[in-house]
């Protein structure tokens, strides 16, 4: 391993024909040029120059590293530039998984405000629901990631995350627009036992079938899906309806479905994950940074 001093060192030496002229360019004292070059021949175990005269000749060993030396501080420069950059946020890329209604919606709004402040930064996203989400932000496959649980649920948090939360999300109940429960405000979810259901993801169907199991009935399933999208589409065709988080309502996309708060009221919690090491990343600490400022601006928090 050659320390890059020595080598910017050797290299004005090539340039400049001899120590002297070296330590003139670099602000040196001869003798510390010669100490520098000395230590250079001792980590690389052969003479670099000989003396001819009052002037120095390279060796063969000297001329093959003159002919790295340019490249090797190139990329020293290049990097450094690199690491400048990201340290003051002029590039950088992070690396963010959500869930799909925190994608919908934290996501975008957080990633339009990066991009006007902060052009440079490259945002990657990832889609996954919890617990696998949190398996991979805690196996350094992504940055941040963003997650839920609901009241009762486990955390099963891994110890090296750090916890930062973000928003208490409402569950609420899609129905389709001519439902004779659509004109209310609120939906009692005991008013619902005759109907049938769409249910969602892992963790949402277990907290429905909770809900339903306190108000003292069993849901009549028609069937379930991950997809947001096609669950509006099943409620507006009138296949059942769904008990989903507030977060869905920001983008419903049918006209003949319409979201109502469920009572009693629940709300599911909303967190980011990050490593505890990743925190200090400033790219990952700035991304981190506006989802917290967009989810407070969301349903309350």
């Amino acid at each position: 391993m050659f320390d890059s001093r020595y080598i910017k060192t050797f290299h004005e030496v090539v340039r400049t024909g001899s120590y002297s002229a070296a330590a003139r360019a670099l602000g040196y004292t001869q003798p510390a040029v010669s100490q520098q070059m000395k230590a250079l021949e001792r980590d690389v175990g052969t003479p670099l120059f000989t003396r001819v005269g009052r002037g120095i000749r390279l060796t063969e060993a000297g001329e093959a590293l003159t002919r790295h030396a340019g490249t090797i501080l190139d990329s020293l420069t290049a990097a450094q530039q690199q690491i400048d950059g990201i340290a003051r946020l002029r590039s950088g890329r992070v690396r963010v998984c959500a869930f799909p209604s925190a994608g919908a919606t934290i996501i975008p709004e957080a990633m339009a405000r990066l991009a006007a402040e902060h052009p440079g930064i490259r945002v990657e996203l990832v889609e996954s629901e919890p617990p696998e989400s949190l398996r991979l932000v805690a196996q350094g496959a992504c940055d941040i990631t963003l997650a839920f649980r609901y009241p009762g649920q486990s955390a099963e948090i891994p110890d090296e995350l750090s916890e930062i939360r973000l928003l208490e999300d409402p569950l609420t109940v899609l129905l389709p627009t001519g439902h004779p429960l659509a004109r209310r405000r609120a939906v009692r979810l005991a008013d619902l036992v005759h109907e049938r259901w769409i249910a969602g993801c892992l963790r949402c169907r277990a907290n429905f079938l909770q809900a339903c199991a306190e108000e003292g009935f069993s849901p009549d399933v028609a069937c379930t899906t991950d997809d947001n999208l096609v669950m509006q589409s099943l409620v507006a065709a009138g296949v059942g309806i769904a008990m989903v988080p507030a977060l869905v309502l920001s983008f419903l996309c049918h006209q003949k479905v319409t979201g109502r708060i469920l009572e009693p009221h629940t709300r599911r919690q909303v967190y980011a994950y990050v490593l505890r090491d990743h925190q200090r990343i400033p790219a990952t600490a700035l991304v981190l940074d506006r989802l917290v400022a967009v989810a407070e601006r969301k349903l309350g928090c």
